[in-house]
């Protein structure tokens, strides 16, 4: 399965069934009068989050849903059967965007497994004419049409959850180090740009197996990735949706007789603050890694630098698995830390469009959760 993290799809919800025009009719039975039933409700659209999606591949394959309409009414007062819900299940962490003539506003947000939310609102049924006979209007013969359901055009933008993100230069390690502490098989080469899509892998505790981290690889970074250069500005968004950061440095890209041996850490953390200032505040572990290529006095050499700039910085050999346990209990320890706060980081707010059901009735609670106060939508992303 292809990795894909973006797709545009419509949606349109069901129509209402037509009211019946009919009257009872029977021997016996002096005066009739008017019995058409009403027509069912149109199916609405429900956006449901689901762990065990991982894309928006399948959301590239088929691009147009619709729900079921609503069947009509019949004689005997009898009720059209109502449309079927369509429940669209997509990856956690997916962002919804509605596409408008004004532009893309933030529509709804899917960060906890199993969050449902209605997008699209099926339309009404009809009323048969049973429903509009009167003293004075004894033998109706008309009946109402069913709505239409709401048809939206939206965006699906996909937005990994990891409770720790590896960043990096292009060929840094981090692939071989995700392999190392986890499960994950990502593919590992010795050129750059191996890591074309993020991969995910599941770390365990050593004491607790009810204890797991999850650890996303995101694809190397270059110098104006945040730009738009090279290939790491398409994932730098996945970075929003992680607690802490491990930035991974390869020994191969350090000098350590320059005067700024960690130029390579501060150029990644400077394209971090562009693209959104926050992932420059967020926790972040520094770590060198291929020390297998360094002799003991350069090794000695980096480890006194890094003392003189007051900076923490972990000397590991991801392919050797040489000096990973005390990285490894720092990464522990700052998710404990972190576990401490809300389920992911700070928000951002963004505006956000009213309820597109737009109904005075109270089934729109469903909707309640994702506002606050001020009319705004707390998007659950740094």
């Amino acid at each position: 399965m292809r990795f894909i993290d973006e797709a545009n799809i419509t949606l349109r919800a069901g129509k209402g069934g037509s009211g019946c025009v009919a009257f009872r009719r029977e021997k016996f039975i002096e005066f009739g009068g008017p019995n058409g039933g009403d027509g069912g409700d149109g199916g609405n659209i429900i956006l449901k989050a689901s762990s065990k999606l991982m894309s928006l591949y399948d959301f590239r394959l088929k691009r147009n849903y619709e729900a079921e309409n609503g069947r009509p009414g019949q004689g005997s007062q009898m009720h059209g059967r109502n449309g079927k819900d369509l429940i669209l299940e997509l990856p956690v962490g997916t962002q919804v965007f509605l596409i408008g003539e004004d532009g893309e506003k933030m529509l709804t947000d899917l960060p906890e497994a199993g969050k449902e939310v209605r997008v699209a609102r099926g339309g009404r049924g009809g009323k048969g004419n049973e429903f509009f006979k009167s003293a004075t209007n004894q033998a109706p013969r008309f009946a109402q049409p069913g709505e239409e359901g709401e048809f939206l055009q939206v965006r699906l933008e996909l937005k990994i959850l990891a409770d720790c993100g590896l960043v990096g230069l292009p060929n840094a390690g981090k692939s071989t180090f995700i392999s190392t502490v986890s499960a994950a098989k990502p593919k590992i080469a010795p050129y750059p740009f191996t890591t074309l899509v993020p991969n995910l892998g599941v770390m365990l505790h050593d004491g607790d197996y009810d204890k797991r981290m999850v650890i996303a690889d995101i694809p190397g970074l270059i110098e104006g990735a945040s730009l738009g250069v090279g290939l790491g500005h398409r994932f730098l968004k996945h970075v929003e949706r992680t607690r802490f950061l491990v930035h991974i440095l390869s020994a191969e890209d350090i000098d350590p007789d320059s005067e700024n041996p960690w130029e390579g850490f501060d150029l990644i953390n400077e394209e971090l603050r562009l693209f959104d200032e926050s992932l420059a505040e967020r926790g972040q572990l520094e770590v060198v890694n291929k020390i297998d290529l360094l002799d003991d006095e350069q090794l000695e050499k980096l480890k006194n630098a890094a003392k003189k700039s007051g900076r923490v910085i972990f000397f590991i050999s991801a392919l050797e698995k040489r000096e990973l346990e005390p990285l490894v209990e720092e990464m522990w320890r700052l998710q404990e830390e972190l576990n401490q706060h809300d389920p992911l980081q700070k928000s951002r707010r963004r505006q956000v469009v009213e309820d597109v059901s737009d109904s005075d009735d109270d089934s729109d609670a469903d909707f309640d959760d994702d506002f606050d106060g001020d009319g705004t939508e707390v998007v659950w992303s740094k």
